[in-house]
């Protein structure tokens, strides 16, 4: 008998908590899913490097410059996706570089700034990718008109390109507008937070993002907003609990990797000086909410390329210590690894 009435309250609690799970909806097997499938892709084809740069026109990726632990370089390569094949093109004709700043505007791409291993850089260049018979044609362009300098950061709205911060002995925060219409910079609005060395850039529906880096050896935690149409810039929450109380978003770190896929951004890997990051995060600029997705596979790294083109972002190259890669990996941010 008292068995009977021990089961009977057992039953009872059970069907309790089945209640409460039907009315509070105690399955969380869907807000469990951790988006972002990663694939290995088809290595790069030049030597391994880190802080080089990327663009992208007409639906291919353009890679060169960067680090290769012993040499900075100037050689130059295009990807396509749509076959998986990375060509070689004209090389950069300037001084190898790392550390530069690259951008793609009006169906051309450009590359200037960045580090010899001797000194900083401030001359600019601009590739046709239809010159030269295919092999892309390089017309030198003016100099950025501030002072040389490395680890700057670059961003760009169809028409017209921007750099600015960066680090040419102090560090920057200083903002530039290319016209290649009229072949001339314009200074804007400097940023509105931090002063910055290697900090992260990306645009979404038309504005651009600025965040992360060192300024005076210190991880910033802002998050800016830029507007071309008014030039201006404003702030979004800081990455911090103070501001985001509650939230998950990335922790502070330099040379972080970033693309945009179908008007969300993502940022991967990067260092905080101690480690480096394995993890991935979008962000959805209409919430200015991070949400955290599988983690990157391919291994922690900083200096990495980022592109997003069409569904996919692409990650690859870098290094951890001495360690350089030639790898690249894809990401598609709306399912999940199996």
């Amino acid at each position: 008998m008292n068995n009977l009435f021990k089961n009977m309250r057992i039953w009872a609690v059970a069907a309790f908590v089945l209640s409460l799970c039907v009315f509070s909806s105690c399955d969380t097997s869907d807000d469990d899913v951790v988006l972002g499938a990663w694939q290995q892709g088809p290595d790069f084809a030049g030597v391994g490097r880190s802080s080089a740069v990327s663009f992208v026109i007409n639906g291919k990726a353009y890679v060169g410059t960067g680090f290769d632990g012993n040499n900075r370089l100037k050689d130059f390569w295009m990807f396509d996706p749509a076959t998986g094949n990375w060509k070689r093109l004209a090389d950069l004709p300037g001084e190898a570089r790392s550390g530069a700043v690259g951008f793609s505007a009006n169906g051309k791409g450009y590359i200037g700034t960045g580090y010899t291993g001797d000194g900083y850089l401030k001359d600019f260049y601009e590739f046709d990718p239809a010159g030269n018979q295919g092999n892309g044609q390089w017309t030198q362009i003016a100099d950025f008109p501030a002072s040389a300098r490395y680890g700057a950061i670059a961003m760009s709205f169809e028409t017209k390109g921007y750099v600015g911060a960066g680090y040419d002995g102090n560090y920057q925060k200083d903002f530039w507008q290319y016209d290649p219409a009229t072949a001339t910079w314009t200074e804007q609005t400097g940023l509105k937070g931090a002063k910055r060395l290697n900090g992260f850039t990306f645009t979404v529906n038309g504005k651009g993002y600025v965040g992360g880096g060192q300024n005076n050896n210190v991880y910033q935690d802002d998050l800016l907003e830029f507007d071309p149409a008014t030039g201006e810039w404003s702030t979004k929450k800081n990455l911090n609990t103070e501001q985001r109380p509650e939230e998950e978003y990335p922790a502070l770190r330099t040379f972080a990797t970033t693309f945009t896929v179908n008007n969300k951004a993502y940022l991967v890997a990067g260092t905080n000086g101690a480690a480096n990051y394995l993890d991935a995060w979008e962000y959805d600029p209409l919430s200015d909410t991070w949400t955290q997705l599988t983690n990157f596979t391919g291994g922690g790294r900083l200096g990495a390329i980022g592109f997003g083109i069409g569904e996919r972002g692409y990650i690859g190259l870098g290094n951890s210590g001495n360690i350089r890669y030639d790898d690249l990996w894809i990401l598609n941010p709306t399912i999940a690894n199996d």
